[in-house]
C-alpha cells in the first residue's frame, strides 16, 4: 500500500491517517467539514489535497448512518482499488449497500475495537490500534485484493485481525461494547440527582463503572440506532437478572429465615456468575487474566511522583503488570495500586518502604 484516502477525520479516521503516514503511506484526507480535515492534516495525518487518481485503499470513517452512501459514492467514483469502512456496526450498512446496487467486490466492512471517551481529530493518536482486535467481515463476493489491502492496513496500524460474520459481529459488540455503554450511563444517571454528601463518597468502583458514561451522546445515538435489536436482546436478559436481584435483596429484609437464606443464595449466585464472566475477559497479551497482588502506595500530587515510583519499582527488579490510581477526596494525594506477580509483591513492598514510600495494606 502506497496511497490511501481517509474519508472522515474524526478520532478513528485521523488515527488511521497518523498510523499510515508514520509508516510511509501517502494519505489524503477528506471530510464534510473542511476545518476538521485541516486539523487532521496539521496533526500529520495526511494532506487535504485530493489524490490525482485512484488510491490503493479508501477508508470510510463516518457515522454508521452515512456509511452506505459514502462507500457507494466512493466505489462509483472509482476513488480506490478497494474500499473499507470502520463503523462499529456491520450488517446494516452492507444491506443498505446491496439495496443501492453497489458493486461490493472491492468493499470490505471492518471495525477496529479501539476508541476513547473523547472524539474528534485532536483525540487521535498513531498508536490507538496497537494490539487491539480489528474485525474484518468479508462477504462471499469480496475480492482477494480488497481483503489483502485491509489486512495490510491492519498490519500497518499494528492491530490484530479477527475475521467474523457481519451478523455475529453485531451481536458480539452489542454484548461487549454497546450494552456496557448503556449500563455505565444508567449508573451514572443515578448520580445526577443524588445528594452532594453521597456523591462525595464516590470511590474507584463508581469511577471505573461510570468512566465510559462520559462518551459523546451524539456518537452513541448513531451507533445504537444502527444496532438496536441485538442491544435490546442483551438488555432484556439483563433486565431479568435485575428483577431477580431485586427479589433476592427484598428477601434479605424478610423476617422469615427461609426467605432470607434464599435471598443470600440468589445474591451469591449472581456474584459468582459475575466472577465467572469476569474471568473470561482477556488479560495481558490476550491471555486469561492473572491473579495479581496489589501493592498500594500513597502518592502526593507533585510533579514527578509517578515517574519516581515506577523507577523505584524497576530498580527493585519488579515488573508492574498493571496500575490504577484512586484519588483521595479533597486531598492532594492518592493511592497508586501497582499490580504485580504474587511472588514479587513482598519484594516490591520492602523495596518501596526502603525508598521512603508509604505502603497501604
Amino acid at each position: 500500500m502506497r496511497t490511501a484516502l481517509v474519508i472522515g477525520t474524526g478520532l478513528i479516521g485521523t488515527s488511521v491517517g497518523l498510523a499510515l503516514a508514520a509508516r510511509g503511506v501517502a494519505v489524503h484526507l477528506s471530510d464534510h467539514d473542511p476545518g476538521t480535515a485541516r486539523t487532521a492534516a496539521a496533526l500529520g495525518a495526511g494532506t487535504e489535497e485530493p489524490p490525482e487518481g485512484p488510491v490503493d485503499l479508501a477508508v470510510v470513517a463516518v457515522p454508521p448512518a452515512h456509511v452506505a452512501a459514502t462507500v457507494a459514492g466512493a466505489i462509483r467514483a472509482g476513488l480506490a482499488r478497494a474500499c473499507i469502512d470502520v463503523a462499529s456496526v456491520k450488517s446494516g450498512p452492507r444491506r443498505e449497500l446491496e439495496a443501492l446496487g453497489a458493486d461490493l467486490g472491492s468493499y470490505l466492512g471492518t471495525h477496529p475495537m479501539a476508541g476513547k471517551e473523547r472524539s474528534g481529530p485532536l483525540a487521535a493518536t498513531a498508536d490507538l490500534f496497537e494490539g487491539r482486535p480489528w474485525v474484518l467481515t468479508p462477504g462471499k463476493g469480496t475480492d482477494t485484493e480488497a481483503l489483502n489491502l485491509a489486512l495490510e492496513l491492519v498490519s500497518l496500524c499494528r492491530a490484530v485481525p479477527v475475521v467474523m460474520d457481519a451478523e455475529a459481529h453485531d451481536r458480539a459488540v452489542a454484548l461487549v461494547s454497546h450494552t456496557p455503554q448503556l449500563m455505565s450511563s444508567l449508573v451514572a444517571a443515578r448520580l445526577r440527582g443524588a445528594e452532594e454528601s453521597a456523591v462525595r463518597l464516590c470511590g474507584q468502583g463508581v469511577r471505573d463503572v461510570t468512566r465510559i458514561a462520559a462518551s459523546d451522546p451524539g456518537m452513541w445515538i448513531d451507533i445504537l440506532t444502527a444496532n438496536p435489536g441485538p442491544v435490546a436482546d442483551v438488555l432484556a436478559d439483563v433486565a431479568v437478572d435485575l428483577g431477580e436481584a431485586v427479589q433476592a435483596l427484598r428477601a434479605l429484609e424478610s423476617c422469615d429465615d427461609d426467605k432470607r437464606q434464599g435471598g443470600v443464595r440468589a445474591v451469591e449466585d449472581l456474584l459468582r456468575r459475575g466472577n465467572a464472566g469476569r474471568s473470561r475477559v482477556p488479560g495481558k497479551h490476550g491471555a486469561a487474566p492473572a491473579a495479581y497482588e496489589i501493592v498500594a502506595v500513597l502518592v502526593t500530587d507533585r510533579p514527578g511522583e509517578l515517574a519516581r515510583i515506577f523507577a523505584d519499582a524497576g530498580a527493585a527488579g519488579v515488573n508492574v503488570e498493571d496500575v490504577s490510581i484512586e484519588h483521595a477526596t479533597d486531598q492532594q494525594a492518592g493511592l497508586v495500586q501497582l499490580m504485580v506477580e504474587p511472588s514479587a509483591a513482598p519484594v516490591l513492598s520492602a523495596a518501596l518502604r526502603e525508598r521512603g514510600w508509604s505502603i497501604r495494606q
